[in-house]
């Protein structure tokens, strides 16, 4: 990056032309982002019901507060940069990957290597369907089909609504307040941490329902956090390589709506050999296509959050 360093607060030197980091940054950045974590799960129990979680009356009361925050959650990486003085060249809405260069190959490729490392899954659940190709072809360009979905408030909250709001507050406003302090790398295993824990909020209403035993849920906590964490490592790294904010949240849609891959049901199927050889051969292929699938010379190099650090990353090199 030739020029002035964007990074540099206003009125620092840089010497070398690296980075100067503004005193407290990383304290600002880390409370920033635990209070924007905070208010998003505090969002979801302002309202007061006895009512489970996948009640249709819940799920919209929810859609109002969960929207509401995502919709102020720019303000907090604007008060953040305001706070620390910290320069971007890139505007507000670039940084937090809403921007058109690259929009093309960013809707396609991270999408699709997302699909080859769920073709285990996805070669169990084209065996099992009783649809020929064509009867799923029909339903997809069936309008009827598509009306039901959006009418459905539980498909509505795991594939429209939560992969929307969880990306942008989670990816794309965390990841810009965190880079700077900790450069690309640490930032991308750091900023799932807190989508983790935000999960937690689920053992609560497990607790209150009775939803099984103490230590069931509890297990179920642990896991939940650990899938959460690693996915969300995952999609920063898209968010990072990709500087968009809409492969993460067709990602993140596409693993709500496949869920888990369960091995042991794999290995109870009649053509169990076909399907775990797709499992190797989707986990082989996805490495394989890793950084190719994501070089940011396809969208735009560097990609905007790339710019918010002077220290080089293999993650924002083409």
């Amino acid at each position: 990056m030739g020029g002035s360093d964007p990074l540099l607060p206003e009125g620092a030197t840089g010497g070398s032309g690296d980075l100067v980091p503004p005193d407290g940054l990383c304290w600002v950045s880390v409370l920033s982002c635990l209070l924007l974590a905070c208010c998003y799960v505090g969002s979801l129990y302002v309202w007061r019901s006895d009512l489970p979680r996948d009640h249709p009356t819940v799920i919209k009361r929810r859609f109002t507060s969960v929207l509401v925050v995502s919709g102020l959650s720019p303000l907090f990486v604007l008060v953040w940069r305001e706070i620390t003085g910290i320069r971007t060249g890139p505007s507000l809405l670039a940084l937090m990957g809403m921007r058109f260069e690259g929009l093309v190959p960013a809707v396609v490729l991270p999408l699709l290597l997302t699909m080859v490392l769920f073709l285990g899954p996805l070669m169990q659940m084209v065996l099992d369907c009783p649809w020929t190709f064509m009867d799923g072809l029909r339903l997809v360009f069936d309008p009827w089909f598509w009306t039901l979905c959006f009418s459905d408030m539980r498909w509505l909250r795991n594939q429209v609504v939560a992969p929307l709001t969880e990306e942008l507050v989670f990816r794309a406003c965390m990841l810009p307040m965190l880079v700077p302090c900790a450069g690309p790398s640490t930032a991308m295993f750091t900023c799932p941490l807190f989508f983790g824990v935000a999960h937690f909020h689920h053992v609560i209403e497990q607790l209150r329902f009775r939803q099984g035993t103490l230590s069931g849920i509890f297990l179920s906590a642990v896991f939940q956090f650990s899938y959460t964490a690693v996915f969300g490592v995952y999609t920063a790294f898209i968010f990072i390589r990709t500087g968009h904010l809409t492969g993460p949240v067709l990602c993140h849609s596409f693993c709500n709506y496949v869920g888990f891959p369960i091995i042991s049901t794999a290995l109870e199927h009649p053509r169990r050999i076909i399907i775990l050889l797709s499992y190797l051969l989707g986990v082989f292929i996805f490495f394989l296509f890793l950084f190719p699938f994501t070089d940011p010379s396809h969208y735009g190099f560097p990609t905007p959050v790339c710019t918010l650090t002077s220290s080089p990353s293999s993650l924002c090199l083409s």
